[in-house]
């Protein structure tokens, strides 16, 4: 079979303008695809009135230009909104659409904050998370990354303004597409969002932490800790065991250094698995090691999973912990509670069973 063609969203305005002179076109079409794709939002080559005929068929037989196609689409009574897409291979990814929260941003913010996918599934296997249950199936392209801001933009007719790569799948592990995404998304010709409004998430894979703080861009990063000892983060996320919290805390300190930032720790609360104020204290202690803040979140309860939300008291507690010793702490009690908002729920319950993938070894 012939390989498939390349997809224009893929493409940096360098890239293209090479491949444009190489057609016989002049470089300066580059800069008009580009503003057709992400400021005029064409649907199509042929939407791109200015460009000759001839220019449009030649990118028409090039590129490929195939939009995710949305399958279902879930409102939350707190304005979350949860968009299901279908690639153009069949396969099913999740992005969400989080509406600012006035007690952290204020009642006017306009603050618009999208969940992002990097995978099809994951291979990472964490035990409280559905986007691992069915498996890995594949990394997302640079377009398909891209496509999800753009989609979300045109179906939620808002304009995003801040991103989080912590939808399905795990980030590093889809490096060069990520970092290929991120820098359209970013760029002036491109969806032009500035990096200080995008935050990568990772479950802690050390190597490619210490690559990304080599790289220019000045986006944050978040850590999956969920554990802040090996033995309550070995029992939640099998990649401890290939990253032991002191690797992963060396790869996060020099990360800290190079960029200048702080970290994020993500700690989702899980009832009798890291909740308790001994939990509490050792998080203060490796937060302290890495100049990292906290981001707590009760647990979102999976269907077909056995964990549990603790109660809002023993939320309460945790976190009297950490202001006691003044770590910088939120507690998000996360919006789209009501529709299955965690990552990977809703592919879950539209893939039929044959569909399931399987699981590569990791």
């Amino acid at each position: 079979m012939p390989d498939a063609p390349l997809h224009i969203k893929s493409l940096t305005l360098d890239e293209l303008g090479a491949r444009l002179t190489a057609l016989g076109q002049p470089a300066y079409r580059a800069k008009q695809v580009m503003q057709w794709l992400y400021a005029k939002r064409a649907p199509s080559f042929a939407a791109m009135s200015d460009l000759p005929a001839a220019l449009r068929t030649q990118l028409a037989a090039e590129f490929a230009f195939d939009d995710l196609q949305p399958v279902r689409t879930l409102g939350s009574k707190d304005t979350t909104l949860k968009y299901l897409f279908q690639l153009a291979d069949g396969a099913l990814i999740e992005s969400v659409l989080i509406p600012a929260s006035p007690a952290l941003y204020g009642e006017a913010s306009d603050r618009r904050t999208l969940c992002v996918s990097t995978q099809v599934g994951c291979a990472y296997g964490c035990k409280f998370c559905a986007s691992g249950l069915d498996g890995w199936s594949r990394n997302l392209t640079a377009a398909e990354i891209v496509g999800q801001v753009l989609r979300v933009e045109e179906l939620s007719r808002e304009r995003i303004n801040n991103i989080v790569f912590m939808g399905m799948g795990e980030p590093l592990a889809n490096f060069a597409h990520l970092m290929r995404a991120i820098g359209i998304i970013n760029a002036p010709w491109g969806v032009g969002l500035g990096a200080r409004h995008i935050t990568l998430s990772t479950s802690g894979l050390a190597p490619q932490i210490r690559e990304l703080a080599e790289q220019p861009l000045q986006v944050r990063l978040a850590i999956s800790l969920h554990g802040a000892t090996d033995e309550v983060r070995s029992q939640i996320m099998p990649v401890n065991r290939k990253y032991p919290l002191a690797v992963l805390l060396e790869a996060c300190a020099f990360y800290t250094q190079r960029k200048k930032q702080w970290l994020t720790f993500e700690y989702i609360l899980i009832a009798g698995i890291n909740d308790r104020p001994e939990d509490a204290a050792a998080l203060v202690r490796v937060a302290r090691k890495v100049k990292a803040k906290i981001n707590c979140i009760p647990y979102n309860q999976v269907e077909g999973l056995e964990w549990q939300r603790p109660s809002n008291a023993r939320q309460d507690a945790f976190m009297a912990v950490l202001t006691a010793a003044r770590i910088p702490a939120t507690l998000r009690r996360e919006k789209g509670h009501d529709i299955a908002a965690a990552c990977g729920q809703l592919r879950r319950q539209t893939l039929p069973p044959a569909a399931t993938p399987a699981t590569p070894a990791c």
